[in-house]
Order: structure tokens, then C-alpha cells, then sequence
């Protein structure tokens, strides 16, 4: 089973590049970021077409989760109450395919080092992570996955003295984060088969980023202890990042034997 994360950066814009990569790459679940669309605009029919059951949870302009899947989905969840927590982002949606439970997550990018937004991104994962704990206890086979807007260490980053422990999405108070996230018993499916370096998700669209690789790995999908050793291949498709008018993310992808 190939379960996918990809941050569309406007599903308006890039319905079409989700429809032309869904056609090809054929994953069986794929968590979405930044859909930036109202509900009563998220294109169902069109997914429906393609074989794919939606659901979804989004606002205007800003933020925005989905979950796809080819199987039935339960229990779906757009959990924007998170206890600790309450806000009116819509950046969490939980939902039940199989025997799996899929946790997509869009986290805050934080802004600067210092800022306020910086103090809310830290506020909102520490309530995430205590979420997540409880979300394991009920759900030993988890998947989170999404736009985690941090990058692990510094094989994940072009540039470690650009991208060092004083700088947003690379700070030391932001991977402590993430490793609070993973020490509840989580994995990076990525660095389970790959060890090496210079793999990106992302790229800023100045300075002809994506064409001098100049990027970072910030979209990740975890696997729980129960999944680990099904956990049998992780990926970054960067194709989709090559074609007119792209996100400015590439898909990550996590292989689970069933």
C-alpha cells in the first residue's frame, strides 16, 4: 500500500497536476496541505472520477487538509479543537482506512525566529503532541503525515550554515519538537531506508531554487512501532515539481505492506 503526503499549495491552482500525478503514480491514500479551498468548493467529484473517496476539511485562502483513499474511509475527523488548543486553523484531519489510522497534518511555518508566530508554531505542536499520544493509545497502527514545516537534521537542508539552529524551520526549539513527536514512538519512514543526504521536499520558488536544489526536506511521513517493519519503502517523487506552475512541495511517499 503506497500512502502519499503532498502539499498542493492551492488545489484551485493545481487540481490538474493532482489529477495528472493521481492518473500516474496510483497511490492508495494521499494526505493533502494547503488546499486553501472552502468545503463547499473541495473538488469531490472529480477525485470520485478518478477512483478516490474524499474528505476534507478547508477554509478560504489559507490552510486546508483532505485525505484520499481508494478504500472506504471511516471515522473521519477534522480536529480543530485540539485539547490545550483551540483555534479556527483548519490544519488536522484524522481519518480510518483499513487498518490504519491516517493523521494529516499542515504544521504552522512560525515565520521567524522570535516572533510571535514563532511562539504560536511551538504553543501549537506541544498540544499536537500531547493529541498524538492519546490518538497511539487508541490507534497503535498510525500513520501522521504532512507539511511538517521542520526539517529533521542537517542532511535534510541544502545549506546547514544557512539553515542552522537559529534559523526558522531548522531552530533547536522546533526539532526538539519533532523529536518529542517521534519519541512518543514514531518514525521517520524516510530515514528508515535512506540514510543519505541532499533528498528535498521543498523549494522556494526565488532564486531558481528547484533548478539549483537548493531545498529541504520538511514533508515527512511517520510510521508508529506497530508499522515499522511493514514500513517497506519511503520516497520523494520530484517530478510534479518539474511541471508548469508547481507546488512548491514535491509528494513524500511511505510503502506498507499490508
Amino acid at each position: 500500500m503506497t500512502i502519499a503526503s503532498w502539499n498542493v499549495n492551492s488545489l484551485n491552482v493545481r487540481l490538474p497536476h493532482l489529477e495528472q500525478w493521481l492518473k500516474t503514480a496510483a497511490p492508495d491514500i494521499v494526505a493533502l496541505q494547503e488546499t486553501k479551498l472552502e468545503d463547499s468548493r473541495f473538488p469531490d467529484d472529480a477525485l470520485a472520477a478518478l477512483g478516490y473517496r474524499s474528505v476534507f476539511c478547508g477554509q478560504k485562502t489559507y490552510n486546508g487538509v483532505a485525505i484520499l483513499a481508494r478504500e472506504p474511509i471511516h471515522e473521519a475527523s477534522c480536529v480543530m479543537a485540539i485539547p490545550g488548543f483551540a483555534d479556527e486553523q483548519k490544519r488536522v484531519l484524522a481519518a480510518t482506512v483499513g487498518d490504519l489510522r491516517i493523521v494529516d497534518l499542515y504544521v504552522v511555518n512560525g515565520q521567524d525566529v522570535g516572533t510571535e508566530k514563532y511562539d504560536y508554531k511551538l504553543r501549537w505542536l506541544d498540544a499536537v503532541h500531547g493529541w498524538l499520544a492519546a490518538e497511539i493509545k487508541q490507534h497503535p497502527n498510525l500513520v501522521v503525515l504532512g507539511d511538517f514545516n521542520i526539517a529533521p537534521d542537517d542532511r535534510d537542508v541544502h545549506d546547514p550554515a544557512v539553515w542552522n539552529d537559529s534559523s526558522i524551520l531548522t531552530s533547536t526549539a522546533e526539532r526538539a519538537a519533532l523529536k518529542r513527536l517521534l519519541d512518543l514512538g514514531l518514525h521517520d519512514s524516510y530515514r528508515l531506508h535512506h540514510q543519505d543526504g541532499g533528498v528535498f521536499s521543498w523549494w522556494d520558488y526565488r532564486a531558481a531554487g528547484f533548478r539549483r536544489n537548493l531545498g529541504l526536506r520538511i514533508d515527512l511521513c511517520l510510521v508508529s512501532d506497530a508499522l515499522k517493519s511493514r514500513c517497506v519503502g519511503a520516497s520523494i517523487d520530484r517530478e510534479p515539481r518539474e511541471w508548469e506552475r508547481p507546488s512548491d512541495h514535491a509528494p513524500a511517499l511511505v510503502q506498507i505492506a499490508r
